[in-house]
């Protein structure tokens, strides 16, 4: 990514290093090690690529709709539990957050347990945890069971300090959305505000193309219905950066002149995009999809201040593959100021990824997925040091797992 000089530097922003999941959907039990800044999934058709990435949604909804909306909005136990199995959906992450200096803290984790009672949802257990210094074991700071719990305040919360009772409403109050809501609770708050802040995209070509009500807005929405008014909020507010990112654009699409977005009669924000050959400007309705793709995801990652996480699928779609190695490295250029997760089907897309960055996945004899990191490939990293690229080697079947040509 070129680096603007509007550009300055700041703190990383938070890191999921680990993830697991157990009994959502057709993820039994998953586990994910050592995750990257820049994570992509790899595999068949029904894999389970979609389901991870509607793990993080399912728990960014918690934060924003309430448990009770995102468990709803899945058929509930019926159809988000997974089948044959017993107790809760159970959704572990560890993360590290960072000092204004750039030092580490400890790794906290956030563990969230969701099961079901007399068709309504319920959170049996959620906790925090962690180990100030290199000695010692883990202790919670935060310890909720169906809404009664304790949690100890404070910047640097230890064992030694006071646990205090705070019972909440309602069992299907999630205790970290609720107390990080409090000014003396600031790594609980620091928690809630990085699930909000999450960016799970389904971006949509056709939702690109509508017109919006006027008004600038700092955030691109999930289906990108907003592109006019984040446009419209970036050249108010940056716009050395969305020149930036204009004559990115003109380089993929090297007719585009500028994209332009004006107020019209009604109130309405008219999105327009002027060929260099035209006088006149098209609208947005009749731009390609590529085109206005290519253009939300260059505002999402070029964004002055981006989401503390991003999720992606399959941002191949409508692009030319020529365009997708260099799609791939903006993104991990990307995750100096965010945490990206993209799921891809494209050798292309693959080809400028490292072996860390990659998980495959597929589903066992039993029904249930599976995944494995590529950098545990021995072969692979034999490959890669002698200038193989991961989708050729994908394509001709070195993964050993995850093709949908190969009964696993």
């Amino acid at each position: 990514m070129a680096r603007l000089e509007t550009d300055s530097p700041r703190r990383p922003p938070p890191r999921i290093e680990y993830m697991r999941v157990q009994n959502f959907r057709a993820l039994r039990d998953l586990e994910f090690k050592r995750l990257a800044p820049l994570t992509v999934l790899l595999g068949p058709n029904g894999s389970g690529k979609s389901t991870v990435f509607d793990v993080f949604a399912f728990l960014a909804e918690c934060f924003s709709d309430g448990l009770r909306r995102a468990w709803d909005r899945r058929g509930k136990a019926k159809e988000l539990k997974t089948r044959g199995t017993e107790g809760p959906v159970t959704i572990e992450l560890k993360y590290r957050e960072y000092r204004e200096d750039g030092e580490p803290l400890p790794l906290i984790t956030y563990h969230l347990a969701v099961d079901e009672q007399q068709g309504a949802p319920i959170v049996q257990e959620e906790w925090l945890q962690w180990r100030r210094g290199t000695r010692g074991k883990p202790f919670r700071f935060l310890n909720y069971h169906r809404g009664r719990g304790e949690v100890i305040s404070g910047e640097l919360p230890d064992e030694q300090d006071q646990r205090i009772e705070v019972p909440l409403k309602s069992p299907d109050l999630l205790a970290v959305n609720a107390l990080g809501q409090l000014a003396e609770h600031p790594r609980v708050a620091a928690l809630r505000e990085f699930i909000t802040g999450w960016y799970v995209s389904y971006l949509s070509a056709d939702s690109a193309r509508g017109q919006p009500e006027a008004g600038p807005q700092e955030r691109l929405s999930k289906t990108g219905d907003n592109l006019a008014n984040v446009i419209q909020y970036l050249a108010e507010q940056h716009p050395k950066r969305l020149n930036h990112i204009f004559e990115l654009l003109r380089e993929r699409v090297p007719r585009i002149e500028t994209v332009l977005a004006e107020m019209m009669p009604d109130g309405r924000l008219l999105l327009q995009i002027k060929d260099a050959p035209f006088a006149q400007p098209i609208l947005a309705r009749f731009a390609s999809d590529g085109t206005l793709k290519m253009l939300a995801y260059l505002v999402l990652l070029y964004h002055p201040n981006p989401p503390p996480f991003i999720g992606i699928e399959e941002p191949e779609n409508f692009l030319h593959p020529r365009l997708l190695p260099e799609l791939a490295e903006e993104c991990r250029s990307a995750t100096a100021r965010t945490q990206l997760l993209a799921t891809t089907h494209s050798p292309f897309f693959l080809n400028a990824l490292r072996p860390e960055e990659v998980w495959i996945l597929w589903r066992d004899k039993e029904g249930y997925t599976r995944t494995r990191c590529v950098a545990d490939i021995e072969k692979i990293q034999h490959f890669i040091r002698n200038g193989a690229l991961l989708g050729h080697l994908w394509m001709e079947g070195y993964f050993g797992v995850g093709d949908p040509l190969v009964n696993q």
